[in-house]
């Protein structure tokens, strides 16, 4: 049973590649229901003077795409910021900023996911009350995936939703990087990653792109 949280000399002694290949193993043993034993009540005490988390995850608010556990994460060990539709906003690269610049941690990933329902909306050119402009975030994803797929430009066309999820979580990453120059600093030298993924709803496996 894992009783010890993530601390400050764990957390300088990661790489970002170490990080991913963490959730990305913690992502198989999601896959395959051997999720590690966690003593949350130790967690909890261990945690309450301070954290380190490893990675900061940006992801659709998608009650399906339960974040921590997808990556068999526990208490102090990652960020997740959370928005329909998975992409950036000024309040959003200011919290991945702080994960990062502030307190230390070494991936950013953009996690979109299948059939995600704001990229549904978005491609059927949804309107109602805010979700409107919300919706207009996910936009460019949509106008570059109807120059690349054949077909229905909406969401009765499974291989445009798919692509649009596909460049959405693209195009936000892109996005991160030309928004913040602290991020992009980090990245190019070699403090951090940041990277995109898609989570498959049938296998509850994250694909990288």
């Amino acid at each position: 049973m894992r009783k010890l949280a993530i601390n400050k000399v764990a957390q300088d002694a990661l790489t970002p590649d170490d990080v991913l290949n963490n959730l990305l193993d913690g992502n198989k043993r999601f896959m395959n229901n051997s999720l590690e034993a966690v003593d949350y009540k130790s967690l909890v005490k261990e945690t309450v003077g301070g954290q380190y988390p490893k990675a900061v995850v940006l992801s659709c608010i998608d009650s399906r795409v339960p974040v921590e556990q997808v990556f068999d994460q526990t208490i102090g060990d990652i960020f997740v910021s959370r928005v329909a539709g998975n992409f950036e906003n000024t309040d959003i690269l200011g919290s991945l900023e702080y994960s990062c610049a502030v307190a230390g941690s070494k991936v950013v990933l953009v996690l979109g996911h299948q059939s995600c329902g704001a990229v549904k909306a978005a491609c059927d050119g949804v309107e109602l009350g805010n979700i409107t402009a919300m919706l207009n975030n996910i936009m460019p994803a949509v106008k570059k995936s109807s120059e690349e797929v054949e077909g229905e430009a909406n969401s009765s066309n499974p291989e445009f939703v798919a692509k649009t999820v596909e460049n959405n979580v693209l195009l936000t990453v892109e996005r991160i990087r030309e928004k913040s120059p602290i991020l992009k600093d980090m990245e190019e030298n070699g403090e951090i990653k940041i990277l995109g993924g898609i989570y498959s709803l049938e296998t509850g496996k994250v694909t990288m792109l």
